[in-house]
């Protein structure tokens, strides 16, 4: 059986906000709430994976990172831009306004509310 990652929590300051921060930067849909006490808010990315955006009292940013074709990719900066929101081509300055991704042709970086460090890379 081959080995594809199913779901991830993602910590957020405010769960719903955070998918929904997600879903529209990417152009995808954020779900009803689910789990046992509807904890989770999931934005699904594709037939595998789906992210679980989980309030937290102490969120700790994590870095995930997205291969997408180049049209997918010029929706997503295009919706950056249209919700104000910075990005840039190094982690360590995600706000720099740059897409000269350092492993890819294109790519950026944008963080959300809890830090969460999104990248996201196109092959042209």
């Amino acid at each position: 059986m081959t080995i594809t990652l199913n779901h991830t929590i993602v910590p957020a300051i405010d769960n719903r906000q955070a998918a929904r921060f997600f879903a529209t930067i990417m152009g995808l849909q954020e779900s009803p709430p689910s789990g046992r006490t509807g904890n989770f808010v999931p934005v699904r990315v594709n037939e595998q994976l789906t992210l679980d955006f989980m309030t937290v009292a102490e969120p700790v940013g994590l870095h995930l990172a997205f291969d997408v074709d180049p049209a997918t990719f010029d929706a997503v900066l295009a919706r950056l831009r249209d919700n104000g929101v910075p990005y840039g081509n190094d982690p360590a300055h995600p706000d720099n306004g740059r897409i000269d991704h350092p492993l890819c042709p294109r790519g950026l970086f944008f963080v959300d509310a809890a830090r969460n460090l999104y990248e996201v890379m196109s092959p042209a």
